[in-house]
Order: structure tokens, then sequence, then C-alpha cells
């Protein structure tokens, strides 16, 4: 068998490699805060655990409780990073709560010489704090379920080993403590200490790399400037399509817009089409895929529910784009939008479906603009 000691040097040592692995994972990423917290926070447990070493089994209340209490510091680390995972916006004020709460806890029966008491808070908070972790970590799963569902199971097994020592200390009533404890809980508490070292830290550099591809996938598929889709996404999600029945496609083009960005400059004309994405976004469901096909033109493919439903959906959004009153038509008029919808027919395609459309479109630039035109039907021999 390995013995304790041995067991507590491995569990610095991957600590350690943890702990650069996230460093230079935030380096290439600095958006994603989580990395940071988690990098300090496990480079903080790697110091106490090092210092636990370095006694070689010397056993003084205060001298043990200083590295125990960096450690507790470290996992607060730790719980911090979790909770960033989920959520970018989280603040540290719970983490740095925990942290000094746990330690003015551990540190106050010490001061009556309790050390046992002192030894049983430490485990408990350490405990405590890393089913803290699994909560946050159970809090994210939909991002990715099996993954954060191991890493949630071993953050408790680890919190759970923490508080089995706690266990153990009631138990005996061991409230004065002369030696370190060598016990089941101990063993326990250093095998899973080990597991989760490695474990969870295999676990989040993974979810870490899926969000990574995740988001330059996104990237890809989106346009930059409006945030919608670009026209290589729309058509990678449609071409398959065997039909368009059902969907109707209507496409979109801002009037003169060439002149927009003529007299105001390109600065302003994106400003105008952000504007206008805005609009879609918000009379569209969000299962209907929104495009920007190059330039001023826009597509969206929305479920049919009868032709006059959709030719009004059409006509609302013409009409809240102008209610904008945004300067860029002519003669000091306002910006307008003209608009071609097809409703899709049996056996047509999406890439047929979108040049009626865009013929329509075609139809309504030519028949004076800010209007909306639907296509004649696709007759089917």
């Amino acid at each position: 068998m390995i013995d304790l000691e041995t067991l507590r040097v491995a569990v610095a040592i991957s600590s350690a490699s943890l702990a650069i692995a996230l460093g230079i994972g935030w380096h290439y990423s600095r958006t994603q805060t989580f990395l940071a917290h988690g990098a300090l926070g496990v480079a903080v447990v790697v110091i106490g655990l090092t210092a636990m070493t370095l006694m070689g089994g010397l056993y003084t209340p205060w001298y043990n409780l200083t590295p125990f209490c960096i450690v507790l510091v470290g996992l607060s680390g730790i719980y911090s990073a979790t909770r960033r995972f989920r959520s970018e916006s989280s603040s540290i004020l719970r983490p740095v709560v925990a942290a000094v709460s746990s330690v003015a806890l551990a540190l106050a029966p010490a001061i009556v010489n309790l050390s046992g008491v002192s030894a049983l808070m430490l485990n408990g908070a350490s405990g405590v704090i890393l089913l803290l972790c699994a909560f946050e970590s159970w809090r994210a799963r939909k991002e990715s379920r099996l993954a954060i569902t191991a890493n949630a199971f071993i953050y408790t097994l680890t919190g759970i080993s923490f508080l089995s020592c706690s266990y153990v200390i009631l138990i005996e009533q061991s409230w004065y403590l002369t030696t370190i404890p060598k016990n089941w809980a101990e063993d326990f508490n250093t095998v899973m200490s080990l597991i989760g070292a490695t474990t969870i830290g295999a676990l989040t550099l993974t979810l870490h790399h899926a969000r990574s591809a995740a988001l330059h996938k996104d990237e890809a598929n989106t346009d930059p400037l409006t945030g919608v889709l670009n026209r290589r996404a729309l058509f990678s999600r449609l071409e398959a399509v065997p039909s368009c029945e059902g969907h109707a496609v209507i496409m979109f083009d801002l009037d003169h817009f060439k002149q927009v960005n003529d007299q105001f400059g390109h600065e302003y004309g994106d400003s105008v089409l952000r504007q206008f994405a805005l609009v879609l976004k918000q009379h569209l469901r969000n299962e209907d895929p929104i495009a920007r096909l190059g330039g001023e033109e826009f597509c969206v493919v929305v479920k049919i529910e009868g032709r006059d439903n959709v030719q009004q959906i059409a006509d609302r959004i013409r009409r809240a784009f102008v209610a904008l009153r945004i300067p860029g038509g002519p003669q000091g008029n306002f910006a307008t939008v003209s608009i071609g919808l097809a409703l899709g027919s049996p056996e047509e395609t999406f890439p047929a479906a979108l040049r009626r459309a865009d013929a329509a479109l075609y139809e309504a630039k030519r028949s004076g603009r800010n209007q909306v035109q639907i296509a004649s039907l696709r007759l089917v021999a």
C-alpha cells in the first residue's frame, strides 16, 4: 500500500499540473475567466498541500492549522471558478464570504486550544464548499450533461470525504489533537482528493475545449455585424431539407442603402443594419432562422400558419422598421425596407423558394419600394 504522505505528494503534483493547464487555457482564452479563478484557486491549494507535506508528520495545532486554512482559501477560489463557468457575471462575493467565514470558524476554537474542534470545522467547511461546487456544476449541466454530471458527482464524493473526517472527530470526541489523525476517513479523504484533482481537472479542461469549439462554430456561422446567421449557415441548415412545403421564405432589402452609406458614412450604415436585425428578432420566433445574405439583404424562413398570417408578419416588420424613423431615405425621408415573400410549394427546395422570394423582392423594388410582394405560386406538374 502507498502511504498517505506519498498520496499527498501525488495530490500536490496533480493539482500543480492542473493549475498550470488552467492558467495556459486562460492565457489563450481571456474571456473564460473561470479558468483564471480555477488556476488561482488550485495554485493556492498546492501551496497549502506543499506546506502540509514539508511538516513530515510533525504536529502542533497552529502549525497544522495554517496550511489547512490556505487549502480552504484555495477551495473557495475553485468554488468561484464553478460559479464563473455557469455565468461569467457571477460575483466573487459569495466565495470571499465562504473563505473568510470558514477560516474564522476554524481558527476560533484554536484560540482556546480546541485543536480537534478546529480540525472538525476545517474539514466540515471544506466539504461544504466542495458540495457548493457540485451544486454550481449541476446547475450548468445543460451545456454538457454527461461531463458536468460526472464533475458534480466527483465534487460531491470529495466533499463527503472531508465531511467524513469531521464525522470521525465528532464521534470520537477528539476535541484536542496531539497527532495527525490516522483513520479510515483520512485515508478516504486523501484518495478522493487525488481522484478529484485528476478527474475534475481533466473534465474541466474537456468542458473548456468543448465550449471553445462551440464558440468557434457559432462565430463561423454568425454575421459579426448583426449577430444573425450568415449566408453559409442558412444554406447549410436548409439546403438539405427536401421540401419547403409548410414554410415561407421572406427576403428583405433596405431601400436606398447605398445612399445611406454615401451620405452618412459606413459606420452609420452599420448601425442601421443592426437596428433592422433587432426588429427582425423582435417580431419573429426563436426557431425562425434569420440570416444576413450580404450587404443590406436579409432572409428569414417562417412556418406557414395561413397566407394572410405570413403577409401580416412581413408587413408588421416593414412598419416597425419605418416607425424607428431612421434618417436615411432620399429627400430627407426615413429608412424603409422592401420585402419579397414566397410560400413553399410541395417538393420545392429552399434554393428554389429563395429564388422566387428574390424575384418578388425585385418586383417590390420596381413597384416603388417600402412594400410587400408575394411571389406567384410554383406550378407543379
